[in-house]
């Protein structure tokens, strides 16, 4: 049957309610998103915060190809090229100081004008992640950066109470730091706090040691290990491209470490697991006999239930991992210790942005497992 042609009148009608009403068919224009509106910068004294240093900061004074790198300069070529790029970026680098301002601002530089991707915040990415001490001592946070553009020029934080605390600042996850600066009100007191020199938590891992997908740089399982712990760690965590390089393990073994994490087999497949587990513990125990060496299973999709190819992926790496472990007690290596993956992102399928990184419950979650681990290898 065919559809009746509305008269002139009944169109002329529809023509007149819509001017009367405003409703029209023609899809609004979309409103252009404004930049973020800082606050007007009140006067402020700059520091630059290379003057006194940063922890996560590995290999002392060998030189770099920036101060801000992860790995010296020596690394490249030796490394793969893609851990030497991504090496350059920030992650696990934080500076610590003292004062009683009210306002805290930043200004900072960073390599990469991309400052987010699809699985990473441009505050997790690129941010600077603000934490305090409270009247108890306890690490609490405080503020972030909101990067927009670079450089990156933005008040932190503002209306902070009375007082004069200690502050620990986290450098961006997934970019590297040109230059970095702090920057208080004139009549603040200010005191840098230099890296501290207890033995580090030396993790070497995946994205997900490198921080994907954490909210802010201050919310991954090893920066929130080095709050609990209360001492530096070292995050060397490449995404994509944690795979027990023995190029890796020659710089590992230059760390004088509180203990060495290994958690690479979100990178790996048990072929792979088989192949390099072993000789890399045998190359950081020949350079390192007493220091402790925890190897860590891969963490299971939480999407893997559904999903058996993936299950028995997981499940293979595992195995993988055991068996290299036993081998090396059967060797009679000493200090080593292992943590298995099944429980690291909990098992309601929630601790996960895409199946695989964790959300920052996830990392919580990770922490919380970690930490009784990491208690006795400390010998605490």
């Amino acid at each position: 049957m065919s559809t009746p042609t509305p008269s002139l009148p009944a169109l002329l009608a529809v023509a007149l309610f819509a001017c009367a009403t405003g409703f029209t068919q023609t899809p609004a224009p979309t409103p252009k998103k404004a930049a973020a509106k800082q606050p007007a910068e009140p006067a402020l004294v700059w520091r630059d915060i290379t003057t006194w240093g940063v922890e996560g900061r590995a290999f002392g004074d060998l030189p770099r190809k920036a101060w801000f790198d992860r790995f010296p300069a020596e690394a490249e070529g030796r490394v793969t090229d893609a851990v030497w790029g991504l090496s350059r970026d920030s992650a696990g680098m934080l500076v610590r100081f003292k004062t009683d301002a009210t306002v805290i601002w930043a200004d900072y530089t960073v390599r990469k004008d991309r400052l987010a991707s699809p699985n990473m915040t441009a505050i997790g990415a690129s941010g600077i992640d603000l934490y305090a001490r409270d009247e108890q001592g306890k690490w609490r946070w405080v503020g972030v950066t909101r990067p927009d553009r670079n450089p990156v020029r933005q008040q932190i934080i503002a209306g902070l109470k009375p007082g004069y605390r200690e502050y620990a600042a986290y450098l961006p996850l997934y970019n590297g730091v040109e230059r970095m600066n702090l920057g208080v009100p004139p009549d603040a007191k200010f005191e840098p706090l230099a890296p501290r020199t207890e033995k580090p938590i030396v993790f070497y891992g995946t994205s997900i040691t490198h921080g994907a997908s954490a909210s802010r740089p201050g919310m991954v399982h090893t920066a929130i290990l080095g709050r609990r712990f209360d001492r530096p760690v070292i995050n060397l965590g490449f995404s994509g491209n944690g795979r027990m390089d023995a190029a890796v393990g020659d710089l590992l073994v230059k760390i004088d470490a509180a203990v060495y994490v290994i958690d690479c087999l979100p990178n790996m497949s048990a072929a792979l697991v088989r192949e390099r587990c072993v000789p890399l513990v045998q190359q950081l125990r020949k350079a390192r006999p007493d220091t402790p060496i925890l190897l860590v299973e891969d963490r299971r999709n939480t999407n893997a239930w559904i999903l058996p190819d993936r299950n028995r992926h997981h499940t293979d790496n595992h195995a993988a991992l055991k068996e290299a472990f036993a081998t090396l007690q059967g060797q009679g290596v000493k200090h080593l210790y292992y943590l298995g993956g099944d429980d690291l992102l909990g098992h309601d399928a929630e601790g996960a942005t895409d199946g695989s990184h964790p959300s920052d419950l996830g990392f919580v979650r990770q922490a919380d497992l970690f930490e009784p681990v990491l208690r006795r290898t400390l010998g605490r």
